[in-house]
């Protein structure tokens, strides 16, 4: 047995062998301890291999998904063994074979799957600075290959986000080891065009593959090769389900580079949680489909603007006059709809259980309603859904027929295939269901053939079916009855007809089952005839669940259907930032204006003021608009637009060795040479991890190349007041502020945008907010009044409060200017005011 473990071991020496024995999955030496401190199981030992004892560590086979599961979030891959023959029917150990390879990126069981992500398998190849993608969402076949400058990687994957990214074993990328979750690397020679060539004309039985698109992309052919070759071996079977190829190019969406995507929050917050961003706020999805599109849809907006406008006219017939009752009805239709994405996956791979057909019968049954609910529309995206949904009535009628209403969960517990769909299973079922009223007959009638009364008919497991006598009746028993066990006080028989019906009823069991199972291949066999149209069916599901997502948050929170003009410019009236405006009571609306005549806007005002909610809250409309939702706002007008950039917020690299500082400048660097005047560029305090002069400078400079050079679409924000000159040489170069008015001693935001620079920054009011001692912060207004005042001579920066004398010693502490400090005048009544003059007088005497 150990020597049939170490030659699969030597086949796959870099994955977790589970070796099935039995009713567990074993795991010997190095792989049980690893397993054993991964999963805290218990590590035994069992004899001796080597003179020394054989580790091992298991895990019982009907719980081994959770493990599966546990072990796949971790990085790590597992090789499943699984016993084949019937026991004792070789001599020497069971024979075993690998059944699949788990993978984290070669994931399709239900189980393993964060239903409401896809998860990728890549591969990534590199020639003569060109990178070459390919990659494959094994779920449910779709297969995709692009290539992209090298700098694009670190875009491309905070995109993409695979699960497990494969490399040639001589590419040395310390970023792709930094961004790949779990990285395995293959041989070089694996990565090879003309193999890819070879792999996917045969696997499409094409002369080539002119048909796809793919001319002039020999690295990320490379790539196909190793990924293709890959995902086919861990299945251990062809992907009858990759049914396409789609060939990407970088053009045909907004450019948002890892920055951008990070800054605004679109599926992750800055933070690294789920919420609350503009997918968790989004994604009212009925179905685990809706969410991947939904998902998907906000990390890809398009250039391509037919396809968001095509959207905006569906989202508006379910919105309707504002009732919203179709897209209530179509949400209500959905509910009964499964994941027919990944089950027809899991068809074409031979590894549908049951209950998935069980589930695509009920969800294919829903496929009238919808279509009764789409009919009569008007929208040319919804007329395509609607022909996508009206098909597969022949699978649909094939699994009503053969599929049991509540099947089992496997389809080793029987009960799976519908009763009247194979006579031959139902008579095998019958006799197991009509033995208890054959062996009532039999005695009946064998008690008046013999005229012995207490004669009995039973079954035990060992002896299988008898007729038991009492010792005294022993000599009345007809002749045909052959004694098969003798008792103390009684004697047990078989007849011919017994022993006949205990062959038939003993193996109808197994028979019955063994029949199933042959049964349960052949529907397999007849639904992969429709796996394209199944595949149909489920992107015109996950495209209508995600637009009734998006029409629902049109009809909860206001938005609007935006308009995409030819001219360039941004037009948005009282727009709202969609996630911060559900996290406050009264959000602000505010307008944007951006023009050729108008193409940056310098945005002044206090921390706290509103300025980085301002410049996301702009991009995220542009950005729901290029999605095909309607965005959060009174009005929109969209122009043309190739990317979003964003520098926002400030932190360090350590991982790479870059201050934050530097991860400033190497962000801006990449809008500067990125943007171009149909860009949306936002810039939040650029040159702030500097000095107050290298900073200033450096804002000024990167400014006017944005109006000068890139001549992009704009927002600007600096506390550098000196940038609002700007406008005196830049027309284009418009000043706007978010106010705020002092209270008494307090600061209050307005968050209106308003035009003209701001006043002054309230940089110390917020730090008083913030809680900074009081006598840090009566110092700081000092020196502030004397830098205003000019009362500093020009001097190297350094020594910038070198002339300023030492600080006027502390007042002695008093009772009575203690309780001063503790009042608010503003919140006191007369009375209380009388009342508190009186206590102050008390204190001073």
């Amino acid at each position: 047995m150990m020597q049939q473990y170490l030659r699969l071991k030597a086949q796959h020496p870099d994955t977790l062998l589970f070796y099935r024995m039995g009713d567990f999955y074993e795991l010997f030496f190095e792989d049980a301890e690893k397993a054993a401190r991964l999963l805290d199981i218990t590590l035994t030992t069992r004899g001796q291999s080597n003179g020394e004892p054989i580790r091992m560590a298991g895990v019982p086979f009907h719980a081994v998904e959770q493990y599966l599961a546990r072990l796949v979030k971790l990085g790590e891959s597992v090789v499943i063994a699984e016993q084949i023959g019937e026991p004792g029917a070789t001599k020497g150990p069971m024979e075993r074979a690998v059944s699949r390879i788990v993978t984290p990126g070669t994931l399709t069981d239900a189980a393993l799957l964060d239903d409401r992500r896809d998860s990728l398998l890549l591969a990534a190849s590199l020639h003569r600075g060109t990178l070459g993608l390919a990659w494959l969402n094994l779920a449910n076949g779709d297969l995709r290959l692009m290539e992209c400058p090298a700098e694009a990687l670190q875009a491309q994957f905070e995109r993409l986000r695979p699960a497990e990214v494969l490399v040639p074993d001589g590419l040395l990328l310390p970023l792709i080891e930094a961004l790949s979750p779990a990285l395995r690397r293959l041989a070089d020679w694996q990565f090879d065009a003309e193999t890819g060539i070879r792999l996917l004309t045969g696997h499409f039985a094409t002369r080539d593959l002119a048909g796809f698109g793919v001319e002039g992309l020999p690295v990320a052919l490379s790539a196909a090769a190793a990924l293709y070759d890959y995902a086919r071996a861990t299945q251990q079977q062809s992907l009858a389900h990759v049914t396409g190829l789609v060939v990407e190019r970088e053009s045909e969406y907004l450019r948002l580079d890892a920055a951008t995507r990070r800054n605004l929050e679109l599926t992750e917050t800055l933070r690294g949680e789920a919420a609350p961003t503009l997918l968790s706020l989004l994604d009212t999805c009925i179905t685990s489909m809706g969410s991947r599109w939904l998902r998907h849809a906000l990390h890809h907006p398009l250039r391509d603007r037919a396809v968001p406008a095509s959207r905006h006219e569906a989202v508006a017939e379910l919105v309707g006059d504002g009732d919203g009752r179709t897209a209530s009805a179509v949400r209500t239709a959905l509910r009964g709809v499964a994941d027919v994405d990944r089950i027809t996956a899991r068809i074409a791979l031979r590894s549908a259980r049951p209950r998935d057909l069980s589930a695509l019968r009920e969800s294919l049954s829903r496929l009238p309603e919808l279509g009764s609910l789409l009919h009569g529309t008007r929208a040319a995206l919804m007329v395509d859904l609607l022909r996508a949904l009206d098909i597969a009535p022949d699978a649909l009628a094939l699994l009503q027929a053969a599929i049991a209403t509540e099947p089992a969960a496997m389809i080793r517990d029987g009960g799976v295939i519908a009763p009247g769909y194979d006579a031959e299973l139902d008579e095998l079922r019958g006799i197991q269901s009509n033995c208890g009223e054959f062996l009532l007959a039999l005695e009946a009638r064998e008690r008046e053939r013999s005229g012995i009364a207490n004669l009995k008919v039973e079954f035990n497991k060992v002896h299988g079916f008898y007729i038991e006598v009492s010792r005294a009746n022993a000599d009345r028993v007809p002749d045909d009855y052959r004694r098969r066990q003798t008792l103390k006080n009684a004697e047990r028989y078989i007849t011919p007809e017994l022993k006949a019906f205990e062959d038939k009823a003993l193996s109808a069991s197994e028979r019955a089952l063994s029949r199933e199972k042959l049964l349960y291949d052949g529907i397999l066999d007849e639904l992969a005839a429709h796996i394209p149209a199944l595949q149909r069916i489920a992107r015109a599901l996950a495209t209508l669940d995600g637009l009734a997502a998006f029409s629902e948050a049109a009809l909860r929170y206001g938005y609007v259907q935006p308009a995409f003009v030819i001219r360039p410019g941004i037009r948005i009236d009282g727009g709202r930032h969609a996630v911060v405006e559900r996290q406050v009571d009264n959000f602000i609306r505010n307008d944007a204006h951006l023009a050729a005549t108008r193409r940056m806007l310098m945005i002044t005002g206090p921390n706290m003021g509103g300025k980085s909610t301002f410049m996301r809250q702009v991009a995220l409309i542009c950005l729901l608009a290029h999605v095909g939702s309607f965005v959060p706002a009174d009005a929109a007008e969209i122009g043309p637009l190739d990317a979003i950039f964003t520098r926002i917020g400030a932190s360090d690299d350590l991982a790479s060795g870059r201050s934050t500082f530097m991860v400033e400048m190497t962000e801006a660097a990449a809008i500067l040479h990125g943007a171009t005047e149909h860009s949306l560029v936002l810039m939040d305090e650029i040159g702030r991890g500097t000095s107050t002069f290298d900073g200033l400078a450096l804002a000024f400079s990167i400014a006017r190349h944005l109006l000068e050079k890139n001549r992009s679409l704009t927002l600007f924000a600096t506390h550098y007041f000196e940038l609002t000159r700007l406008n005196a040489d830049y027309p284009e170069c418009a000043n706007v502020h978010l106010d705020a008015v002092e209270h008494g001693h307090r600061i209050v935001f307005l968050h209106a945008l308003e035009e003209g620079p701001a006043s002054q920054s309230y940089g110390i009011e917020v730090a008083a907010l913030a809680g900074i001692p009081a006598p840090v912060i009566r110092d700081a207004k000092r020196r502030l009044r004397a830098l205003e005042n000019r009362e500093i001579g020009a001097g190297p920066q350094a020594d910038l409060f070198a002339t300023l004398p030492e600080p006027e010693a502390e007042p002695l502490s008093h009772p009575v200017l203690t309780a001063l400090a503790d009042i608010d005048p503003d919140a006191l009544s007369p009375r209380e005011a009388l009342e508190r003059l009186y206590a102050l007088k008390r204190l001073a005497d």
